[in-house]
């Protein structure tokens, strides 16, 4: 049995009401009053693409057995490099084995599902027993426009395997038709999207129908049989629509979460699939359908093994875990749409030594630190001596991993002198629960509501951008768990 294995899903803390958007671009763009219910999901300015699939992912394989993992899939429309393998960066900062396969999967809005269907394929063959799939998109779009409301940040991540199959997969069909309801050229920053009644009535209406149809043949099955039907869509009633061509129940047309956060992209196949999983119940049927260039529907059936998967923050988890920013210019600024005056103290040169990350990938992109095999402390970073006075033991480090292992505030600062994208810059010293020790930055914090002892948690983001250079700088920080009344 080949399928779904484990689930995990990352939506940003940070949601921006849409009424905002249209308020600020009401003067020269009324219209958009008609999109401007709701809120999106906006990621933090230190979160991409490659972030948010790295936090989904951790949350997918949280309790696996990281060295069964053979391959690694990362999808996504606004990776952060074009010549750079993002998925060999999320595989590292995971800690995955380097014998493992990895591949990037792009250009369309179903690279997520075409992601998914590769890792099956790899599975099914034999030649991988484990696979990582996961997809992520930050997108950037011009100012007044309406994707600008319909988009949200997010990323999901699943693995395919044999063991414990919590979905098994029966089959999918692909209809693959370069029908252009939006492009972006290279080198070009935004998409150029064609007339929405055309992407509708010949785009959705007609290609989709065609993709499912050959799903049913396929399998057999008929609309009846379908407990949750999944497409992301940015038109709202168009799965509804569909979905009736097939005697597929209103009810059973997945809520595509754009009230509460919005379209993520190649990703949203995936986010939508994880959040069908985290309410299914054993003995579902469930279509998930991606349309870009064509159309991949796949079919999935739940089995007895999801009742017993430890429990994921999902999507669910992801979309509680909310705060609203109501800073329409700030948005705009962490995407880096505003020329802002950033002083003088942001004139560092943030040249990365290509030598240096490559001897030191381990600790900057995977957090592994020491731990002493003679006296058992550990530390971050690794070095050469314990730093137990009571030991010093030399060239006894072992690798220990840290980014999973809980950690508090041991001291702290709020500065406004240090340069951040979102000041005032917050760092200081973090304990972890094995007894390790370091300085680390503070991201998504509450101005005001840091304290010693505040427990963190550890992610990866952004340290800084190379503009110069076109390269971006990756590492830890720790982040603050506040609790909801508190903040």
């Amino acid at each position: 049995m080949v399928g779904i294995t484990s689930y995990g899903g990352y939506i940003p803390r940070l949601r921006l009401n849409r009424g905002i958007i249209y308020g600020s671009n009401a003067w020269m763009a009324p219209g958009l009053i008609g999109s401007a219910n709701g809120e999106r999901s906006m990621a933090n300015w230190d979160e991409d693409s490659l972030t948010m699939a790295v936090e989904a992912s951790r949350d997918c394989i949280s309790g696996f057995d990281k060295k069964k993992i053979d391959a690694a899939y990362l999808a996504s429309v606004n990776f952060p490099f074009q010549e750079r393998l993002n998925s060999g960066v999320m595989a590292t900062a995971l800690n995955l084995p380097d014998s493992i396969e990895s591949a990037d999967f792009t250009s369309s809005m179903r690279a997520g599902a075409s992601a998914l269907m590769a890792g099956i394929n790899a599975v099914k063959t034999g030649d991988y027993r484990n696979v990582l799939v996961a997809a992520g998109n930050r997108k950037i779009t011009k100012m007044a426009y309406l994707h600008e409301l319909w988009a949200g940040d997010g990323a999901a991540a699943l693995t395919v395997g044999t063991e414990n199959v919590i979905a098994e997969y029966k089959g999918a069909a692909t209809i693959t038709d370069d029908f252009v309801d939006h492009y972006r050229g290279l080198g070009e920053q935004f998409e150029y999207n064609w007339e929405e009644r055309w992407i509708k009535d010949e785009g959705y209406m007609k290609i989709v129908p065609k993709a499912v149809k050959a799903l049913m043949d396929k399998t057999g099955i008929t609309g009846k049989d379908v407990a949750k039907f999944v497409m992301p869509c940015v038109f709202g009633n168009v799965p509804v629509q569909i979905a009736g061509k097939f005697e597929i129940p209103k009810e059973n047309v997945s809520n595509n979460l754009h009230a509460v956060c919005g379209d993520t992209g190649p990703a949203h196949a995936l986010v939508l699939f994880v959040s069908a999983l985290e309410n299914a119940k054993p003995g579902d049927k469930i279509v998930m359908v991606a349309f870009g260039q064509g159309c991949s529907a796949l079919l999935f059936e739940v089995t007895d093994n999801i009742t017993k998967l430890k429990a994921r923050n999902g999507i669910k988890g992801s979309l509680a875990e909310r705060k609203e920013e109501q800073n329409y210019i700030k948005f705009l600024a962490h995407r880096r749409l505003l020329e802002q005056d950033l002083t003088i103290r942001a004139e560092a040169n943030w040249k990365t030594a290509l030598s240096t990350l490559y001897r030191k990938k381990g600790m900057i992109l995977g957090m592994i630190g020491g731990k002493c095999a003679k006296c058992g402390t550990a530390q971050f970073p690794k070095a050469d001596v314990c730093v137990n006075p009571e030991c010093n033991a030399v060239k006894t480090q072992e690798d220990c991993e840290f980014a999973d292992v809980p950690g508090e505030i041991m001291s702290y600062t709020s500065d406004l002198l240090t340069y951040t994208m979102d000041p005032p810059a917050h760092y200081g010293m973090v304990t972890f629960e094995n007894g390790g020790r370091s300085m680390f930055d503070f991201t998504d914090y509450e101005i005001g509501k840091i304290e010693v002892g505040l427990p963190v948690r550890m992610v990866f983001r952004i340290r800084n951008l190379d503009h110069q250079r076109g390269f971006t700088q990756y590492f830890w920080k720790a982040k603050p768990i506040i609790k909801k009344e508190e903040a």
